[in-house]
């Protein structure tokens, strides 16, 4: 089943979509379609399976402890202290997910829980359009600080029992300076171990995505929980499956205070993740959503030669 953006790029052309669509989100819809059905070579991400099902906040919270509820997980994420005990903050927005894919992503191609941060992280930088200097080094240096020190706790719901993971992103600090100095860009290593639970949890539960399609969403932080969710559930899916707006509220809506603030975004964030998973098959109705059995965001092939699948 193709999509209306992808049989428009097919049909028209990547310019003539562009000038068909009607509005800023469809044209973002064919840019981030026509970006990956461009990329020749698939670059494969690895994130959690606990992101499939929860997420961090999209924009900056004041809460000192964030919660998430998804279908049989709740993720409460902490935020770390400086030495004078005040609070660091708890990572969010698309900074946050982009370190954390690449820092997951490093650990299970090179089976090491230990990342070099260098002349690697350099180029996937650059390949996301991220600057080395000026404001994006103030912000990507705040989001890896909240990630150095914030805590995590995993609840897992199994039949009657509640299964609770607790622990943190990085063992140490993640530092960036040499990383972010445009100045010498290629000059620079340094190394971060990922928390020891958190990795073999990890291993345990990897969800295989494409790098670009997330690249091709780019700033929009709930397109990247919706893309991730919807990579984990559809190709495992044996038989369509109902998703109620409430349950999607739940899952992805935090930071709306009502359902009807919550849904037109999340539609227009839910098209933009479809436009880079062309193999989705996903209907939107008056009561939710319906999930269709899907050919997985990355094929099984490239996973399988990372051990996962």
């Amino acid at each position: 089943m193709v999509s209306a953006v992808h049989r428009l790029i097919e049909d028209e052309g990547v310019e003539r979509a562009r000038f068909l669509a009607a509005t800023k989100a469809e044209r973002r819809e064919v840019d981030a379609a026509a970006a990956v059905l461009a990329e020749e070579v698939s670059r494969l991400g690895i994130t959690h399976a606990g992101f499939a099902m929860t997420s961090l906040p999209h924009k900056r919270v004041e809460d000192t402890v964030w919660e998430r509820k998804g279908y049989l997980t709740t993720l409460l994420v902490e935020s770390g202290l400086d030495r004078l005990r005040q609070p660091i903050g708890v990572p969010f927005g698309p900074l946050a997910r982009m370190i954390l894919l690449y820092l997951q992503t490093e650990a299970i191609r090179t089976g090491s829980p230990e990342v070099v941060l260098g002349r690697s992280m350099n180029a996937w930088m650059d390949r996301l359009g991220i600057a080395r200097g000026g404001k994006s080094r103030t912000l990507v240096s705040e989001q890896a600080k909240r990630i150095s020190a914030c805590r995590l706790t995993f609840f897992t719901t199994r039949g009657a029992a509640e299964l609770r993971q607790n622990g943190a992103f990085v063992r140490d600090a993640i530092s960036l300076t040499g990383l972010l100095d445009a100045d010498q860009p290629t000059l620079w290593q340094d190394r971060v171990r990922l928390d020891e639970g958190f990795w073999k949890s990890l291993r345990a539960h990897p969800v295989p995505v494409r790098e670009e399609a997330i690249f091709a969403i780019g700033s929009r932080s709930m397109a990247i929980d919706i893309y991730i969710w919807l990579a984990y559930r559809l190709h495992s899916l044996t038989e369509e499956t109902p998703v109620s707006w409430p349950a999607m509220y739940g899952q992805f809506g935090g930071g709306y205070a009502l359902q009807r603030q919550f849904r037109p975004k999340f539609i227009d964030s839910l098209k933009l993740a479809l436009a880079v998973y062309p193999e989705a098959r996903v209907d939107i109705l008056d009561e939710g959503l319906v999930l269709h059995p899907s050919a997985p965001a990355v094929p099984q092939h490239e996973a399988k030669r990372l051990g996962i699948g």
